[in-house]
């Protein structure tokens, strides 16, 4: 996108289908016909700041977008959404955004944490903004933030999702690093979540196309010897390269790591449908992403889930 070019956000903010990701994108049905706006605007006074970055899981075959930039941008009302924010001196907050053209971005916001800033209502979490910000080097400064509106908003067990959702996007996107299919599905996962589909099948719908979108996914329904993946087969799942089978008839224990996950072919292939009705698929898909995950952000751990996890002990 051209430095100041206005996009369409009504078009950029058709919610869509929670059902799949290639149906096309309709209204929910309780949202406004047309998304109603709630326009706040920036101090313009300029400054600089020291926020760091979440490292993004490093891989050879995924390149790193250069951070920050020379040339001073002018960025008007691009579709983005807050992952997180932090306070940043006195009155002002630096929020982490994802971006549908330019990724994630670290703007500052001026003066947000003042009482009657009118940036303070609008730059929460889970909700369609329209942000306009200038600058250059890793971190702009946000110049105009409108609410979208037209969806739902996450509550109880959808919530702490959503924030599982965001942490993995912060930890696993380099900043301005575009992924517009990423954004759409991640428009979508928000959708589902508000409309209370079963937060499990909605996770890994997710955590697939993160995987996918940052480099990391592997074709389930064929074996690294490109065997078709059979429903009564049992595999065992490489994270460097996919898909083993396993033969009863050898003892192959000693081949790879005790800890990569056996799953059942039907497992794989359900997976791949996107399919999580089976309750053997649901418990072995979970078992294999908390693996993958965990090994492609190097045992780092994810807060949220800990939270999750806490919380199901109850």
């Amino acid at each position: 996108m051209s430095d100041g070019e206005t996009v369409s956000t009504q078009d950029a903010w058709t919610p869509p289908d929670a059902q799949g990701d290639e149906a096309a994108l309709s209204p929910a049905p309780s949202a406004p016909a047309a998304p109603r706006r709630k326009r706040a605007r920036a101090q313009s006074s300029t400054g600089d700041t020291e926020g760091e970055a979440a490292q993004a899981p490093r891989r050879a075959s995924v390149p790193r977008a250069p951070r920050g930039s020379s040339v001073d941008s002018r960025i008007a009302e691009q579709p983005a959404f807050v992952l997180h924010s932090y306070p940043y001196r006195e009155t002002s907050l630096v929020i982490d955004v994802l971006s549908r053209d330019h990724g994630r971005i670290a703007l500052v916001a001026k003066g947000a944490k003042r009482p009657h800033s009118a940036l303070r209502g609008v730059l929460q979490t889970f909700q369609p903004l329209a942000l306009s910000w200038t600058g250059k080097g890793e971190v702009r400064t946000l110049t105009g933030a409108e609410w979208v509106g037209g969806m739902l908003p996450l509550t109880g067990d959808a919530l702490l999702c959503g924030f599982y959702v965001n942490e993995l996007l912060v930890k696993f996107i380099a900043r301005e690093d575009p992924h517009p299919e990423l954004f759409r599905h991640y428009v979508v996962t928000l959708t589902r979540l508000a409309h209370d589909e079963p937060p499990v099948q909605v996770l890994r719908s997710f955590e697939r196309v993160l995987l996918r979108e940052t480099g990391y996914a592997l074709a389930l329904n064929r074996t690294v010897n490109r065997k078709t993946v059979v429903a009564d087969g049992r595999y065992v799942f490489d994270p460097e390269r996919g898909v083993r089978e396993l033969s009863d008839q050898v003892d192959q224990r000693d081949e790879w790591p005790a800890h990569w996950p056996v799953l059942a072919g039907q497992t794989l292939l359900d997976m791949e449908e996107d399919d999580y009705h089976r309750p053997q698929t649901v418990a072995q898909s979970k078992a294999l992403m908390r693996f993958l995950l965990n090994t492609y952000l190097g045992g780092t751990p994810l807060a949220t889930r800990q939270i999750l996890i806490d919380l199901q002990n109850l």
